[in-house]
């Protein structure tokens, strides 16, 4: 921001925060991605979300979804944020999960590192904003790709999902 000669920090922050709150209704989920949460939660799955938007921006986008999710973590509660393991951990405890019964999806190089130190398997969703970085992560190449790919990493549930919104 000092490059930019950016100087008031907090007064940007603040009207980005507003802006992104009130044009929340313009953001679609990805294709896909509202049939394959329901599957899982058809087959009983636990789905919690694991998110670097703040409650007030998550919220009304996971409220649309219509999906049951059993855990949302963001930031401004207890812990460090991503990539720390913290809130993934925080996660699993609100779904009463071990890490290893688990499976972190996410598209960011601070999900793939937030999994890495909770001890929880990563799938690498190809469709968000990162890339999967090395050693290659398990990639899921599109939403419906993940019912394969989770299908054959685990058992049953429950999965964390990262930043797929």
């Amino acid at each position: 921001m000092e490059i930019l000669g950016l100087t008031e920090a907090d007064r940007l922050h603040e009207t980005y925060a507003e802006a992104s709150q009130r044009g929340c209704e313009l953001a679609r989920p990805f294709n896909g991605v509202e049939e394959v949460l329901h599957a899982f939660a058809a087959a009983d799955w636990l789905i919690g979300v694991v998110t670097s938007k703040p409650l007030d921006r998550a919220a009304p986008l996971l409220a649309r979804l219509g999906c049951p999710f059993g855990a949302v973590r963001t930031p401004g509660g207890p812990g460090r944020g991503k990539p720390a393991p913290d809130p993934l951990m925080l996660a699993l405890v609100d779904l009463a999960t071990d890490p290893a019964s688990a499976m972190f999806v996410g598209d960011m190089a601070v999900d793939r590192e937030c999994a890495r130190r909770a001890g929880v398997p990563y799938v690498h969703a190809a469709w968000g904003y990162g890339e999967p970085g090395s050693p290659t992560p398990e990639i899921a190449r599109d939403p419906q790709d993940l019912l394969r790919v989770l299908d054959t990493s685990c058992e049953s549930g429950p999965f964390v999902a990262g930043s797929l919104l």
